[in-house]
């Protein structure tokens, strides 16, 4: 990606250094990510749908028996060993913050310009009855080791995430790392397809997918609501291909390579995929955001079309 110099967003809340903030206002409760937030299926933090992926996570970044924490023993005060040090761990320093923070904020201005002017003319097209909703400007909050949310705390282990509550992005770009070295998704597109793709939530909430979804899924099993879960993640991927596509048609900004370094990502944090690195195997019932090749069909959808018509994930097979 060509993004040096471009316009930054002045929507970046940087919580680095200060503490962790917490934000008080009308959120969702419950607790950890359970409470609403939507992210990358990588959450080691505790509860919601999906709770068994979440504990194979933890126990494979942890190195313990999952039978013990499916059993319900605690790992011990002051949370896990992968926990205290993420806490503790000193954000970026100097030039590589700076980078760090410039290039989320290019990538955020960029989702900001385009769905400012997509939004209007394309929503009526998915939900009918949001057509020509105006695009709200979503916060980011860049945090190290831990912070505060109305959906409950933010940590590196739970991953980046969207809060409908104070609709807010939260991500540690710690993360960054781990999408390089542990998932094997390198590249700066790689970088921005995450962001994308929180973003793509927050399209949700603002068309009111996100609400019939949290509606619904108190209303079901907990295997329909892991199903319901994968086509809502499905969805806010095919959005961050949408994004994709109209950010592709200035060629100085998207290089070639940069799409396949999205698809990688998609393939690589798709629940198959983390779950046979896990467990060797793979329970598709308890899947909350896609098999790998969904996630990866589904952003190729929206980035060929460049339509938010053709990310209805609600509709027949996905």
């Amino acid at each position: 990606m060509r993004w040096e110099g471009r316009e930054e967003s002045s929507n970046i809340e940087d919580r680095r250094g200060g503490g962790g903030g917490f934000d008080t206002g009308g959120g969702m409760g419950g607790g950890g990510l359970g409470g609403g937030g939507f992210g990358l299926p990588i959450n080691l933090g505790g509860g919601g749908i999906g709770t068994i992926l979440v504990i194979l996570v933890i126990s494979w970044v942890l190195g313990i028996n999952p039978l013990t924490l499916l059993s319900g023993q605690s790992i011990g005060p002051g949370g896990s060993q992968f926990e205290r040090q993420t806490r503790t761990a000193p954000p970026p320093s100097g030039a590589r913050r700076d980078e760090q923070t410039r290039f989320v904020s290019v990538v955020l201005r960029d989702t900001e310009l385009r769905w400012k002017q997509l939004l209007p003319q394309q929503a009526g097209d998915l939900v009918r009855t949001a057509s020509g909703k105006a695009y709200e400007e979503p916060r980011l909050v860049l945090f190290n080791g831990s912070t505060r949310s109305p959906c409950g705390e933010a940590s590196a282990a739970t991953g980046p995430f969207y809060c409908p509550g104070d609709r807010k992005v939260y991500i540690d770009l710690a993360f960054y790392d781990q999408l390089k070295t542990r998932f094997k998704a390198p590249g700066d597109f790689a970088q921005a397809y995450v962001i994308a793709h929180e973003i793509g939530h927050h399209i949700q909430n603002l068309i009111g997918v996100l609400p019939e979804f949290n509606r619904r899924r108190q209303q079901v099993s907990e295997r329909e609501a892991n199903r319901l879960s994968v086509r809502v993640e499905l969805q806010a991927d095919c959005l961050a291909g949408v994004w994709a596509h109209h950010a592709q048609k200035e060629r100085d900004f998207i290089e070639a390579g940069d799409i396949e370094e999205a698809l990688n990502a998609a393939s690589r944090i798709g629940d198959d995929s983390i779950q046979r690195t896990i467990q060797g195997y793979a329970v598709p019932d308890s899947f909350t955001h896609g098999s790998s090749e969904q996630r990866v069909r589904w952003f190729k959808t929206g980035f060929e079309s460049g339509r938010m018509a053709s990310c209805d994930t609600f509709r027949g097979n996905i």
